[in-house]
C-alpha cells in the first residue's frame, strides 16, 4: 500500500450475497484510498472478486450469546470481548485509517468495538436495517447507541434519513449517500414497439416479503389475459420462491412466467435489454421492512426502461410519476395492471419516460459521482 493512501476498513458480514452489487461497487470503486474488507465468511467470490479479504474471527460461544440476548434480554447481539478484541487487532494489522460498517444491525453488533475504538467509525443504513430487529425497547436503546457512538452515519435515501430520526437519531450526524449506477456499463438504449403484442416484463430482486412480486404476478395475470403473447420474467431467489411459483400456477401463468434464479452482471443487463417494462411493487411489510431505492430498479431506468413502481420507502426520490416512470400505491395489484395496459396501448409514452429515466440516473445517481463523494467523506473522517 502506497504510504500517501489510507485504508478504509469495510465491514460486511458475508462477502457478498448475491444481490449486494451495491456494496461490491462502492468497495471496488474508490481509488483515493485502499479498501480492505472484513467478513465473517465469503461467498460468490467469482460474483464478486477482491483480493483484500479478511476473514474475523468468531467466537465458540455465540450459540451462549443468542440464548442470551434474543431469549433472556430480548435484545440485538454484540460482539464478545475476544471477537471486538480480535477484529481491532486485524484492523491494526491492515492500518486501518478509518472503517464503514455495512447496515444498522451490525452496528449495533459492534457496540464494543465503537466504544473502545482507535479510529472513526461509519454505519451506514439500507432501509429494513432501520426498524427490523429493533421493535423492543432494548433494540430500540442498541439502536439508539449506534446514533450515538458512531462518528458519522449513512443513509441511502431521505426516507432512510427520515425513519433513523424518528428512531431517535441526531439529524446533523446523517449523510445522505446514494447507491451509485455505472451508467458506462448500463447504457441507454430505447425500445421499440414489439412484434404483435409479444411485451417483455422484468423484475428482478431477492424473492421477500417486500419486494411486492405477488403483486406483479396478480397484474400480469390480467395483462397477459389480453396480451396472450406476453412473458413475464422474474429474475432473482429468495425464501419465497416456491410460494411465488405456485402461486404463478394457481394463476394459471404457466409458461407465461420465468423464474431465472439470481443472474449474473451481463446475463441481467441482456434481460433489461430484452424487455418492454419494469415491474417493483416494494410494499412495508408487517415488520416494518421496507425499501431505500431498490438497486435493480435504477439500473432499469439507466437502461431506459419504463418502470412501474410504488409510493414507498425511497422510491418516489428516483422516480416521478409520469415524468420518468409511474407509481400506483402499495399493494395497488389493480393500478399496476392498469399502467401494464396503459403503457402496451401508448408504447410511445413509455419510451419517453424511458428516456427521462436514464437522464435522472445519469444526473442523480451516476456511480462515478457517488463513489467520489463517499471517498470524500472517508478523507475528511480521516483528516
Amino acid at each position: 500500500m502506497q504510504s500517501d493512501v489510507p485504508a478504509v476498513g469495510v465491514f460486511c458480514p458475508t462477502f457478498l450475497k448475491p444481490e449486494m452489487w451495491h456494496v461490491y461497487r462502492q468497495i471496488v470503486g474508490p481509488k483515493r484510498v485502499q479498501i480492505e474488507a472484513f467478513a465473517f465468511k465469503l461467498e460468490n467470490p467469482d460474483r464478486f472478486p477482491f483480493a483484500r479479504i479478511h476473514l474475523t474471527p468468531r467466537s465458540n460461544f455465540r450459540w451462549a450469546r443468542r440464548i442470551w440476548y434474543q431469549q433472556i434480554l430480548h435484545s440485538p447481539q454484540v460482539a464478545l470481548p475476544s471477537e471486538w478484541a480480535a477484529f481491532g487487532k486485524l484492523a491494526r494489522v491492515c492500518q486501518i485509517r478509518l472503517l464503514h460498517i455495512y447496515f444498522g444491525n451490525n452496528g449495533v453488533f459492534w457496540l464494543p468495538l465503537l466504544r473502545n475504538r482507535e479510529f472513526p467509525i461509519i454505519v451506514s443504513f439500507h432501509g429494513a436495517d432501520v426498524a427490523v430487529g429493533f421493535s423492543t425497547p432494548g433494540g430500540q436503546r442498541r439502536l439508539r447507541q449506534v446514533f450515538a457512538e458512531a462518528d458519522l452515519l449513512l443513509a441511502r435515501s431521505d426516507s432512510i434519513r427520515a425513519s433513523m430520526i424518528a428512531a431517535g437519531c441526531n439529524p446533523d450526524k446523517i449523510r445522505i449517500q446514494r447507491t451509485g449506477i455505472p451508467t458506462s456499463e448500463f447504457r441507454y438504449r430505447p425500445r421499440t414497439v414489439p412484434d404483435v403484442g409479444q411485451f417483455r416484463l422484468l423484475q428482478a430482486c431477492r424473492l421477500i416479503k417486500k419486494k411486492g412480486v405477488e403483486i406483479t404476478l396478480r397484474a400480469f395475470a390480467k395483462f397477459v389475459q389480453r396480451r396472450p403473447d406476453s412473458r413475464l420474467v422474474i429474475a432473482g431467489d429468495g425464501p419465497l420462491r416456491e410460494a411465488l411459483e405456485q402461486l404463478t400456477e394457481q394463476l394459471g401463468l404457466g409458461s407465461s412466467v420465468e423464474f431465472t434464479g439470481f443472474l449474473g452482471k451481463e446475463q441481467l443487463l441482456e434481460r433489461y435489454y430484452q424487455s418492454h417494462l419494469f415491474i417493483h411493487p416494494s410494499e412495508t411489510t408487517s415488520a416494518g421492512d421496507n425499501e431505500g431505492i431498490p438497486n435493480s430498479l435504477l439500473e432499469a431506468m439507466a437502461t431506459g426502461m419504463c418502470c412501474i413502481a410504488t409510493r414507498h420507502g425511497g422510491i418516489p426520490e428516483a422516480v416521478e410519476h409520469l415524468r420518468n416512470g409511474i407509481l400506483v400505491d402499495e399493494r395497488d395489484a389493480e393500478g399496476v395492471y392498469r399502467w401494464m395496459n396503459e403503457l402496451a396501448g401508448n408504447f410511445p409514452l413509455a419510451v419517453d419516460l424511458g428516456r427521462q429515466a436514464a437522464e435522472t440516473i445519469s444526473q442523480e445517481f451516476d456511480s462515478e459521482t457517488q463513489i467520489q463523494k463517499l471517498e470524500s467523506t472517508y478523507l475528511g473522517l480521516i483528516r
